[in-house]
């Protein structure tokens, strides 16, 4: 019978001790989730004031440390049997105690090593857990930061889109599926006008750049030019709605949405008929934008177009095909003749007009679901927003890869650029709305509880950069418009 060697036998010790310790830790992991539905069981025990989303949080990240000292204390474990081993083979070979003693100081550095190692590792997974932790309390701060000053109530019906008047006097106006689009006094609340004139859901709202004229668009395939004439209430004192009491948040139903049958638009001044009516689609109208200058309006549609009118005309000018599914927005570039519009196809477009002979086209392809907006910024910069929970910055000069991507937990409905500060505004499917800067970092997410906030799904957002009391406004399908006082020094010094 041959007799094992030296070398071999140290080799199946040191595989069987491997598999000992695999074996601990598939145990470990198989018990992970009993040990953590047991501390959950526990703390759900305990009087607690946390939210439970906080406490499981914490729950998680403490399970984390606790696995990787679990980690920490095995590998010890095995350093100190591999001593023992080497120890007791020096022995057996009757080496001098001084080389025993060297072997055993080799070795401890070695372990030394290891656990520093480990350490190390330990401390940078402990750093990032406190900064998810820290991350997820970042709301206490938003709240002094981003304060609720005025709700806009009186549709009867979900908003779907919010604008900011370019003339004087500002008004805010909002369109919903009630049919109807409606003005308001940005300080008082009050309802200035409401305009009646479509038979289908208003999808979009946007102002005239120079003059007090609204261009909306329908879902009864038309979209509307038409004049309002607006003169603003004397502001009156209201009651503090920015207090927070800090209560946890809570979660809404159906039936804490305001009443359409109490809203204060019954009385405001009605507008009819349009000046102007574009019709030229074979499709819902979902959104509609002026060029610069006022004198041309374009429109998107779910027939997979955009149409480019001449305004004062009514004529279609430019037909813009090429997309395979329904269009989702449309937006114009500030100061340059160019539209990019979005689609269910996962692509954007960029429309060039600026010059009168031709009108090139530029596609973007970069999301994987639904574009729901693609809007610009300063420069030669495009934001777009998709259901796929990504927004991705571009650069117009590059569209191979976004230069920035912002990853959310929720579809990302139609976003508006703060174009001074360069801050984006992300309105989500889950009710909540998240400031980012272009680079892609996180600043804020505007508070959401039982006292303020919105109650359902967040469709738009809309920068007024020049307005005093309110520089952020949102709309839901909770019938509500939201007017915020957004700290932009304060904010970008957070970051």
């Amino acid at each position: 019978m041959p007799i094992e060697s030296g070398s071999c036998a140290s080799a199946r010790q040191a595989k069987q001790k491997r598999k000992s310790h695999s074996l601990s830790i598939r145990r470990t992991n198989s018990s992970e989730q009993e040990r953590a539905g047991l501390q959950r069981d526990m703390l759900e025990g305990q009087d607690s004031k946390l939210p439970s989303s906080v406490r499981n949080t914490l729950l998680e990240l403490f399970g984390q440390i606790e696995r990787e000292f679990e980690n920490l204390y095995i590998e010890n474990l095995e350093l100190r049997r591999e001593i023992d081993t080497l120890n007791e083979r020096l022995a057996a070979e009757g080496q001098a105690i001084d080389g025993a003693e060297l072997s055993k100081g080799q070795l401890k550095t070695k372990a030394s090593h290891s656990t520093s190692q480990l350490s190390q590792k330990l401390k940078t997974t402990y750093k990032a857990s406190t900064s998810k932790i820290v991350s997820s309390f970042k709301t206490t701060t938003s709240r002094a930061i981003c304060q609720l000053v005025k709700e806009y109530v009186g549709h009867r019906d979900g908003i779907w889109d919010v604008s900011v008047a370019k003339t004087q006097p500002v008004v805010l106006g909002t369109a919903s599926a009630d049919h109807t689009a409606l003005l308001w006094s940005i300080e008082t609340g009050k309802c200035l006008v409401k305009y009646v004139g479509h038979v289908g859901s208003v999808n979009s709202i946007k102002f005239h750049p120079t003059e007090q004229v609204a261009l909306t668009a329908s879902g009864d395939q038309t979209a509307h030019i038409w004049r309002y004439i607006v003169q603003l209430p004397t502001p009156q004192p209201t009651a503090d709605c920015n207090q927070m009491s800090g209560e946890d948040e809570v979660e809404f139903s159906d039936k804490d949405e305001p009443d359409g049958d109490g809203d204060g638009s019954s009385d405001c001044p009605t507008v009819r008929a349009p000046l102007t009516s574009l019709k030229s689609h074979q499709g819902v109208v979902i959104a509609a934008d002026w060029l610069v200058g006022g004198k041309q309006a374009v429109t998107a549609s779910w027939d997979r177009t955009a149409n480019l009118y001449d305004v004062e005309t009514s004529e279609l000018v430019h037909s813009l095909t090429g997309h395979d599914q329904e269009l989702t927005h449309c937006c114009t570039h500030p100061t340059q003749r160019l539209v990019v519009t979005s689609s269910r196809d996962t692509t954007f477009r960029l429309w060039d007009f600026r010059d009168p002979s031709i009108h090139s086209v530029n596609v973007f392809q970069g999301h994987t679901d639904t574009v729901t907006s693609a809007v610009f910024t300063v420069g030669d910069n495009v934001v777009s927003g998709s259901d796929d929970r990504t927004v991705k910055v571009w650069d117009l000069k590059n569209m191979r890869s976004p230069i920035a991507t912002i990853r959310t937990d929720s579809a990302v409905n139609r976003i508006n650029v703060c174009v001074g500060q360069r801050i984006i505004a992300l309105p989500h499917d889950n009710r909540q709305v998240r400031l980012f800067d272009m680079s892609g970092v996180r600043l804020a997410r505007l508070p959401r509880s039982n006292r303020q906030g919105h109650r359902r799904m967040v469709c738009c957002s809309a920068w007024s950069e020049d307005h005093p009391i309110c520089n952020l406004f949102t709309c839901g399908f909770d019938r509500q418009a939201i007017g915020w006082n957004i700290n932009i020094p304060a904010l970008l010094q957070e970051k």
